[in-house]
């Protein structure tokens, strides 16, 4: 290409055409070329097989009735006069169409290419659209509303296979909206990267002129004001700027009265609105219609300041075009709390006024003669001697203007509310339920949001482009015939949703009758949406590079279809709610991670005991997972500790620490330490874990409270203590209710302060409930209350534990806990006398025969003979250890219950060892030969003394 002053314009590498030709050959064999073909080529060819069209058409439709002097035509002249000028010398073919894809101008480089091309290249007239021409530059610029290159077998039409084109849409800088397409076509080898850079300076000088076409009939309804005004004012010189307020006023109080000036003029009708100040004035605030010498139509907007009281009617003025009557005005009743009031109100008559006065340059005096909206003698509102209110211009403008003002006003306010209501909840579903929200129907009457089946549950989904189902339908009517929430969709090729899946940007389909990917893929129920909807945005949901599903806006009730603007918005929207979903999502992810985390270490399973009968829940809080816990621990001697703690905070670590924690306890437990030296030893090793932590700090996170009971069958007494932890609730057999008072202690972790514990007499058939703070826990609740309520769900004993728990959650429960509630319900059991066997006796060597002969004679009893060699060895060791090791007296117990226990108990402190004896040592070998006859065996202390146990099977028995 060649400059006019003769120098060389580069040119890029010659695009030969031959992979794109590859290509529309295999698809219009039917074969996928998708991966091979640029997106919006491959869409528009399948728009175009949608649309039956064929390669061998022979051109575009011809319309003879174009409007050859439209407002893009009048903008667009210059600047294609300067860009032929520009081209000079070359092949370039210049063309602007209008928003239906007709072309409206021509211009060529060369001027033999007027006469050498064909018609349809040449003529203006045609409609370039891609309903009717194919893949082409206007029609797919029109199509996805941007910048479009289109080179060789790229064209869906075999006569522009030796052509190359860029096309971009020329919007009107007021309203946003595509007036029509700039193009630039030439010869597919003269492809030059650098006309992207041209194109795009011409599109933006087009939309200049015409906003200065907007100026310019702003200016001229400005001048019809002044002119209006110009008998009343005190000076042929003064002049009045667009904008001007009448008044000094706060920046705040002036932008309110911008924004209702523009709110007016949109209405495009006669009205009134009376705005009160930040300082307590009133202003009134008047629109009346005016009309320039030239033809242009518009309206004005007037503040009238110290005008009538708020009972009293506004006097609205004619229009200056009006001819002059015995009714200049109309009396209009107005309430102080209206907003704006339409002309189809008004109502009466009030005495001739003369026009309103003016005197630009001076806010605060009126215009002189019969300035006063009240009539003559200067009156306001109707009250003579009263001073006549200061006038001002506010805005001029056509009402189509306004709208726009109002709209792109709308738009922020939009934008702000979405910034609030959208991400509330950290859940996937509610998110996105926000976000259709928010939208109507303010945006849109209807909006359907699809989501992979994997997000809800935290994940990524491994094929978001076909792995979608219905997850919101949200609109101002639930009748509308979109697929149900749980439905999967399936979304072809050329439909905007997958569209716009693909390229990752909105796609806007403003006229649904002619969107032929959305009407090709499900012909029968795009068929009846029709009837609800007419027009639509589909947006992706992305964010951090992940696709979380495809939300689609449709318009149905509201007649003006989906322009660029209301694109902007929907992506703008559904960018910050793809966001606040991928946060609900991450959350879940690690909220479920936590969550099984947490269930791990908790019980999978109640262990065999006949102490009690045992019921449990565990309710995780609706944000964060805390670290609470339970446990029903086994001990000797039929007995059952019962256990519940909480981990201060809630994550990852708690959960850990939880199950650390758990761990620990459980393993003091076993080792028989009563409850206090339990809470002691966890409170040691809770500050030793603070200490370790590198994260930890001088504040410290790591803390716990807990609460541990020991219940023995044989004599219904239960021990308990707790650390920081909430007393349990105690259910006696005749329903009393009762909370036992027992020594609060410390939270563990604090370190240095002892454990106290207490002893509780619980009768056969009570209910031991033990809970964490997550139950009653509620900034909305009272904790008296709560325990109330507590013990009114309790007070019932003829409920079993399972029934117990339903009821306290059912109750007492939060409806969204903020913190894990552990639940544990134990009612106790006692263990049949005629199940214990005891002896005492001194500390005589001499005694053990009498010892196994009364254990083999209560064996025969119990009828479990079969149990006899193991707790004859066993009992003799057992007593023969105590009588030359401990101190008497001496005392033996044998209990039946799943196994067979034999216990042997002293008064002294000194705990046996198992080890290995040598072949040389004549002793040290009893212990070895309990452990392995008995199951299980043990030592467990005493306020005085010990008890050595161990625990023989009863196989059959």
């Amino acid at each position: 290409m060649v400059r006019p002053d003769g120098k060389a314009i580069p040119t890029g590498r010659a695009t030969d055409g031959t992979g794109p030709a590859r290509s529309r050959e295999r698809f219009l064999e039917g074969e996928p070329v998708e991966a091979c073909v640029r997106t919006p080529i491959s869409n528009s060819w399948q728009r175009c097989r949608a649309l039956g069209l064929s390669p061998d058409d022979s051109g575009p439709p011809y319309r003879a009735d174009f409007d050859g002097d439209a407002r893009i035509v009048r903008a667009a002249v210059p600047v294609l006069d300067r860009l032929q000028s520009w081209f000079a010398g070359s092949k370039m073919n210049i063309s602007v169409a209008d928003a239906n894809g007709t072309v409206l101008l021509r211009r060529f480089g060369e001027a033999s290419l007027a006469r050498s091309l064909p018609a349809f290249q040449r003529v203006p007239g045609f409609v370039f659209a891609e309903q009717y021409a194919g893949t082409n530059g206007i029609g797919l610029a029109l199509a996805e509303r941007q910048l479009i290159q289109v080179y060789g077998a790229e064209h869906f039409a075999e006569r522009s296979q030796g052509n190359a084109c860029r096309a971009l849409p020329v919007r009107d800088p007021i309203s946003g909206r595509i007036e029509g397409v700039l193009c630039l076509g030439y010869p597919r080898s003269a492809e030059d990267p650098a006309l992207a850079t041209v194109i795009r300076k011409a599109a933006r000088a087009i939309e200049r002129r015409l906003l200065g076409q907007s100026s310019e009939r702003e200016r001229a309804l400005l001048r019809a004001y002044l002119d209006t005004g110009a008998e009343a004012a005190t000076g042929p010189h003064h002049s009045v700027g667009v904008g001007e307020l009448a008044f000094g006023l706060h920046p705040r109080d002036q932008e309110i009265l911008m924004e209702k000036a523009a709110e007016l003029i949109s209405c495009a009708q006669r009205a009134a609105v009376r705005v009160l100040l930040s300082d307590g004035r009133r202003v009134t605030l008047v629109s009346r219609p005016m009309t320039s010498a030239t033809g242009v139509e518009g309206f004005v907007t007037e503040a009238i300041l110290s005008g009538p009281s708020p009972h009293e009617p506004l006097i609205v003025p004619q229009s200056a075009t009006v001819p002059q009557s015995a009714e200049e005005g109309l009396r209009l009743p107005v309430d102080p709390a209206a907003s704006v009031v339409p002309a189809a109100l008004l109502s009466g008559a009030v005495p001739r006024a003369a026009a309103p006065g003016l005197v630009p340059g001076r806010a605060d005096v009126p215009g002189t003669g019969e300035a006063s909206a009240g009539g003559p003698g200067g009156t306001a509102g109707g009250h003579p001697g009263c001073p006549p209110p200061a006038r001002g211009l506010v805005m001029v403008g056509e009402p189509h203007v306004g709208r726009y003002a109002l709209a792109a006003r709308r738009r922020l306010e939009l934008l702000s509310d979405a910034s609030t209501r959208i991400g509330t909840t950290l859940d996937v579903r509610r998110t996105a339920e926000e976000l259709a929200e928010t939208a109507v129907p303010r945006l849109a009457d209807y909006v359907t949001i699809d989501l992979p089946e994997a997000v809800p549950r935290g994940e990524e989904a491994a094929d978001p482009f076909t792995d979608l189902y219905r997850t919101v339908v949200h609109g101002i009517r639930d009748d509308c015939p979109f697929h149900p929430v749980g439905k999967r969709v399936d979304y072809g090729p050329t439909t905007p949703q997958l569209r716009c899946l693909t390229g990752g940007q909105a796609v806007l389909e403003p006229d649904l009758k002619t969107a032929a990917g959305w009407l090709a893929h499900d012909p029968e129920h795009t068929e009846e949406l029709l009837t609800r909807v007419h027009s639509l945005i589909a947006v992706p949901l992305v964010a951090r590079g992940v696709v979380l599903g495809v939300a689609a806006f449709y318009r149905g009730q509201d007649p003006a279809p989906f322009g660029d603007d209301d694109r902007s918005l929907a992506q703008e929207l559904a960018t910050r709610a793809a966001l606040s979903i991928d946060n609900a999502r991450r959350y879940t992810r690690e909220r479920t991670m936590v969550l099984a985390l947490q269930r791990s270490l908790l019980p999978h399973g109640l262990p065999d005991q006949d102490a009690v009968e045992v019921a449990h829940r565990y309710l995780p809080a609706e944000s964060e997972v805390g670290g609470d816990w339970y446990d029903v621990i086994p001990l000797s001697g039929t007995r059952v500790g019962l256990l519940v703690g909480d981990v201060v905070g809630h994550g990852m670590l708690s959960a850990a620490t939880m199950g650390r924690l758990r761990t620990a306890a459980r393993s003091f437990a076993e080792l028989d330490y009563p409850p206090d030296e339990v809470l002691t030893h966890l409170d040691n090793l809770v500050g030793r874990l603070d200490r370790e932590d590198p994260d930890a700090g001088e504040t410290g996170i790591i803390g716990a409270t807990c609460l541990y009971a020991v219940y023995d069958p044989t004599t219904q007494q239960c021990v308990m203590a707790r650390a920081g932890h909430p007393p349990p609730a105690l259910v006696r057999p005749d329903g009393t209710v009762s909370f036992p008072d027992l020594p609060a202690g410390p939270p563990l972790g604090l370190g240095g302060l002892p454990f106290e514990a207490a002893e509780v007499h619980l009768p056969e058939g009570s209910e031991l409930v033990l809970y964490t703070d997550g139950l009653f826990e509620d900034r909305d609740r009272d904790v008296d209350v709560v325990l109330d309520q507590l013990r009114g769900a309790l007070a019932h004993p003829e409920r079993t534990p399972e029934e117990t728990c339903e009821a306290v959650l059912d109750t007492v429960a939060p409806a969204h806990p903020r913190d894990d509630i552990a639940l544990l319900v134990a009612r106790t059991h006692v263990l049949d006398p005629h199940r214990i066997a005891a002896w005492d006796l001194p500390a005589d060597p001499s005694l053990v025969s009498e010892v196994r002969g009364s254990a083999l004679r209560q064996l025969a009893d119990w009828g479990v003979e079969e149990a006899s060699f193991a707790a004859e060895l066993v009992l003799s060791e057992l007593v023969t250890n105590a009588i030359r090791h401990g101190s008497g007296p001496i005392r033996v117990r044998l209990l039946r219950d799943r196994t067979l226990i034999c216990e042997v108990s002293d008064t002294s402190n000194t705990a046996p060892h198992l080890r290995r004896a040598a072949t040389t040592d004549e002793g040290g070998r009893g212990l070895f030969l309990v452990a392995q006859l008995a199951q299980s065996w043990g030592t467990r202390y005493l306020p005085q003394g010990k008890v050595i146990w161990a625990e023989c099977g009863l196989d059959g028995v």
